[in-house]
């Protein structure tokens, strides 16, 4: 094993190591207008995924795949400047694409498949079916910096598989983009988009007996991720988009002070930009007048473009999962 011990201690805490997504869509083969794969995105988004029905974004949008790339190329030379290790995932072999069948696949954002709380690695559950295979391109990743060191590399119990109604099945489902780490404090989200309560209950029983308290935080329907809502960008300095939140800020959050985010901007994920400390954070020029109340502030911000990214339904944090961020 090379490179620093695998370890999270909180969204804010310096970033040291992390895992940045590959670029790889296929839409799944019927979508319909009410999926909710289409919930969580803009107008303009939503009409773009169904003309991608049964596609492979590569094949069908080549100029626009190659932007895509050099979206995350441009985002890993920022991570590079400011000193961060950055590990990517492997491509997607043929059997797994095969495997994935009409259901399509993803491996595009691998902040939701695993995710790194304390010193331990845990393999999710994701809840849309193009989804379920996204882990895998990640595993030798994480054989060979999570397995040879000390921290713990658990798996979540597999979903039991639906009845071919339509729906998801019973789970459990429990994805990263709604697990937010506050030192023991882990704030887990659930909309009925992602996360449900039994993966939420799993993880709760994991990780308190190590100390962490873990606490659901309920979304408003169309939101599929905590992460869409909140962003934790310092001690005390946080990013919200309060009507997502349908009780209100957690307690423990509630004397921090928040910069507002608005419906608009957290559509087009203005609370997804990605803290590589506590004095530096990376958003989209989109979000210049959020950037600008930060640096007010005092905390430096970069810049990507990521636009394209964006229209997936994912931003900076959707894009990258830590193995270790530590002051």
């Amino acid at each position: 094993m090379t490179g620093y011990p695998v370890h999270v201690d909180s969204e804010f805490a310096g970033l040291r190591t992390v895992v940045l997504a590959r670029s790889e869509f296929r839409a799944p083969d019927v979508i319909r207008p009410d999926d909710p794969i289409l919930r969580p995105l803009g107008a303009q988004d939503r009409r773009a995924v169904l003309t991608m029905q049964g596609k492979e974004h590569a094949e069908a949008f080549p100029e626009r795949q190659r932007a895509w790339e050099t979206e995350r190329e441009n985002f890993k030379t920022v991570l590079e400047r400011h000193g961060v290790e950055v590990l990517r995932p492997r491509l997607m072999t043929e059997a797994e694409k095969a495997a994935a069948g009409p259901a399509g696949y993803g491996n595009f954002f691998v902040r939701d498949p695993w995710f790194t709380v304390g010193a331990n690695v845990i393999e999710g559950n994701p809840r849309f079916r193009h989804r379920r295979l996204e882990v895998l391109p990640s595993r030798p990743v994480l054989c060979e910096r999570a397995l040879p060191g000390t921290a713990a590399y658990v798996a979540a119990p597999t979903p039991e598989l639906a009845d071919g109604d339509g729906s998801d099945g019973p789970g459990p489902f429990i994805e990263g983009g709604d697990v937010l780490v506050l030192g023991t404090h882990v704030f887990v989200g659930f909309s009925g988009l992602a996360s449900d309560p039994a993966g939420f209950q799993w993880l709760r029983q994991f990780l308190e007996p190590q100390g962490f308290t873990v606490e659901q935080v309920p979304l408003r329907p169309h939101v599929l991720h905590l992460d869409c809502a909140l962003g934790l960008i310092r001690e005390g300095l946080l990013l919200v988009c309060e009507e997502r939140l349908t009780a209100g800020l957690p307690a423990v959050l509630r004397d921090w002070d928040h910069i507002a985010v608005s419906e608009e901007e957290a559509v087009a994920l203005g609370t997804n930009g990605l803290p590589l400390s506590s004095e530096v954070y990376v958003t989209d020029p989109a979000f210049s007048r959020i950037a600008d109340q930060l640096e007010h502030r005092g905390v430096h911000v970069e810049y990507v473009d990521f636009a394209i990214t964006r229209s997936f339904g994912g931003s900076f944090r959707c894009s990258t999962q830590p193995l270790t961020r530590v002051d």
